[in-house]
């Protein structure tokens, strides 16, 4: 086969997209030859916020029955990619949404919800994220992971701190993940995960996402498809072709304006970080480049079967597990 071959024929499942809603997203995803993504509904919302986005969302999708579906399960998944349409699995990037209440965490599951981050950034009742002092996993939290595991919901540690991801990792009796990262072995960044890191998520039975954003990579806003490829091939040198996916953090759509509000703690208080200028690596600008990757991991000495769980056999996999089916 040659490689547009492979990708059409693929299951490709990008594990976190924060792009914009719209028709227009949408259609790039099937330009790209996407058969799911884990799409963001919540970040620094609450309960009420969270789910007033998921009625937008909902709204869209029915919409756009032509281009996308909801995906609930894997066998989901499955159809999405028979229909030739792209399969949609809400997902949170904070838990700050189950507020304190253990019964929300069901709740959203039934709406449809199949991975939650546990924490963005910085603190809140589950522990803490990755820029300030982390104090580990709370109480509450360990309770949280627990119904998450009852549920179906898979727990992601990508902006979490390291002590509350080592003891997610710990406290999770199913896989848990990093669904968006780089290696700070290829350059150091307090969002990027160690070697050491990387290897116990995957010890543990864990799954990590490899993300192309660009200020967490080598070059910046000078990378290319190829530096992504670098990524994504250093990480599988230290979990193996089994725990691994792509999960690139597209934000396509979106103005300053929201990269403020990602980029203060709560979406208003204080600074947290500073990006700069956000340009994709060349190659892969969009969504709808998607089939680029495959050809670039092919191009560059990777086995089919291998790029065929890169780019979304491992993620069904994982999720099959996760999900309970």
């Amino acid at each position: 086969m040659d490689a547009k071959e492979v990708h059409d024929s693929a299951v490709v499942i990008d594990g976190l997209i924060i792009a914009k809603w719209s028709r227009d997203l949408f259609e790039d995803m099937r330009r790209g030859g996407l058969t799911a993504a884990n799409c963001t509904v919540s970040v620094w919302e609450g309960f009420q916020a969270t789910i007033d986005n998921i009625v937008m969302v909902n709204r869209l999708m029915a919409e756009s029955t032509d281009l996308v579906m909801p995906v609930r399960t894997t066998a989901d998944i499955a159809a999405a990619k028979e229909a030739n349409k792209t399969g949609i699995i809400l997902g949170f990037q904070n838990a700050h949404a189950f507020e304190d209440k253990l019964g929300y965490v069901e709740i959203f599951k039934k709406l449809g919800v199949g991975i939650v981050q546990m924490c963005y950034n910085t603190q809140n009742l589950v522990g803490t994220g990755c820029y300030e002092r982390d104090g580990g996993l709370s109480g509450f939290g360990r309770e949280v992971v627990a119904e998450m595991n009852r549920v179906g919901i898979m727990c992601d540690l990508s902006h979490v701190g390291a002590k509350t991801s080592e003891e997610v990792i710990l406290e999770s009796k199913k896989p848990v993940c990093y669904s968006h990262c780089l290696p700070s072995g290829l350059k150091e960044h307090p969002r990027n995960k160690s070697d050491a890191e990387l290897k116990f998520i995957a010890d543990h039975g864990g799954f990590v996402g490899v993300t192309m954003f660009a200020p967490f990579l080598k070059k910046g806003i000078e990378s290319t498809i190829d530096d992504y490829a670098e990524a994504i091939e250093y990480v599988m040198n230290i979990v193996g072709e089994d725990a691994i996916g792509i999960g690139t953090d597209f934000t396509q759509g979106h103005d300053k304006d929201f990269f403020e509000w990602l980029t203060h703690d709560k979406g208003y208080a204080r600074r947290l970080t500073n990006f700069g200028k956000i340009v994709n690596p060349l190659g892969i600008r969009t969504v709808g480049e998607f089939p680029n990757l495959t050809e670039t991991l092919l191009k560059r000495g990777m086995p089919e079967r291998v790029v065929r769980k890169v780019m979304g056999e491992n993620w069904v996999r994982v999720l099959r597990d996760v999900w309970g089916e």
